[in-house]
């Protein structure tokens, strides 16, 4: 009789990683987990996904200069962003979904509750995009460079440009949240959160200008590769008896 596989994934790589506490970082004091965490094994229902609707991705997804469906363009500086999801042996994954959100040009998220900062809105920028890479673990996204915002952690604290990224596995479980940052930013000494990860991590969250990606009278062109942790990161067994 066969059983059902049951999935054990691999620890988190936690030198590379930020504290769960950080207190420079004021929100983490109230997020961060007070007991010790506790290993549970994944079984089927946590192991399956992400589903039909993940998976109805289109091209025109990926422009989030167009992707609001108003006729009319985002306003800002046009940019494309582009690389590869690796495993650490320096392989491709392909199929894998991404989906990024970003401030607009102005600093302003398209959300109900981002009052705070009075920045305009743009109706032609929602914010938001996905796509999958190929069949090489490539991946790529036309935008508008997001701007800086304040964000209140402290006197005169504001963000440096970035776009959060999702990158979703096969499961829901897999799912990695990071953000990109954009190479010589003079906000990058002053942000808790980006000096929140180990400092040989930190250059791992930079995006870097690449001429040959760039295009002419169009957009400028920016590399950021995602590396992940490649075989070990799920063990499968499967019990047989």
């Amino acid at each position: 009789m066969t059983e059902p596989l049951i999935r054990h994934y691999g620890p988190k790589a936690y030198s590379d990683h930020p504290p769960f506490r950080y207190p420079d970082y004021k929100s983490t004091v109230k997020r961060s987990p007070t007991h010790d965490l506790l290993s549970i094994v994944a079984t089927l229902s946590e192991t399956t996904g992400p589903g039909p609707i993940w998976s109805d991705i289109s091209e025109e997804d990926a422009d989030l200069t167009l992707n609001a469906g108003t006729g009319s363009p985002a306003i800002g500086e046009r940019i494309i962003v582009t690389g590869h999801v690796l495993d650490e042996n320096g392989n491709g994954v392909p199929g894998t979904i991404l989906e990024i959100w970003q401030a607009n040009a102005c600093g302003r998220y398209a959300h109900w509750r981002e009052t705070a900062f009075p920045a305009p809105l743009d109706p032609n920028f929602l914010g938001v995009g996905q796509c999958r890479t190929n069949e090489t673990g490539e991946y790529r996204f036309t935008t508008i460079k997001p701007g800086p915002y304040p964000w209140g952690n402290h006197p005169n604290a504001w963000r440096p440009a970035h776009i959060h990224f999702s990158v979703l596995g096969p499961a829901l479980l897999t799912r990695l949240v990071t953000q990109m940052y954009f190479e010589g930013d003079p906000l990058f000494p002053l942000d808790p959160i980006y000096n929140s990860a180990p400092e040989h991590s930190r250059e791992r969250m930079v995006a870097h200008y690449d001429h040959d990606v760039t295009e002419e009278n169009w957009a400028l062109g920016y590399r950021f590769d995602i590396v992940l942790r490649g075989e070990l990161s799920m063990l499968e067994e499967l019990d047989e008896s």
